[in-house]
């Protein structure tokens, strides 16, 4: 016979809140200045023309116009080519 009452388990109940990740200005919409476009844990996406790349891999634009994303295939270290999205603003 057991000598420990039973105290029930209490596995897997810790939660935390969701980040709010993702892209927050999609293709078309206009943007100013400094608006954040994607919000990401590590760089799924790159900064083209007119966006830059946050210390936490946040896109945001550096100028006015229109958000756009293209894919390219891009050349790693390796000579291996993977498809990658960029992020632009253009002028429109």
């Amino acid at each position: 016979m057991s000598h420990t009452k039973a105290g029930g388990t209490a596995k897997n109940v810790h939660d935390s809140a969701g980040k709010r990740l993702g892209v927050k200005r999609f293709g078309g919409q206009t943007v100013t200045g400094g608006t954040i476009i994607v919000r990401q844990r590590g760089t799924r996406m790159e900064p083209g023309v007119g966006a830059a790349l946050g210390s936490d891999h946040t896109i945001y634009a550096t100028r006015s116009g229109q958000v756009k994303f293209t894919q390219r295939q891009v050349a790693k270290f390796t000579g291996q080519k993977v498809r990658r999205t960029f992020v632009s603003v253009v002028e429109g």
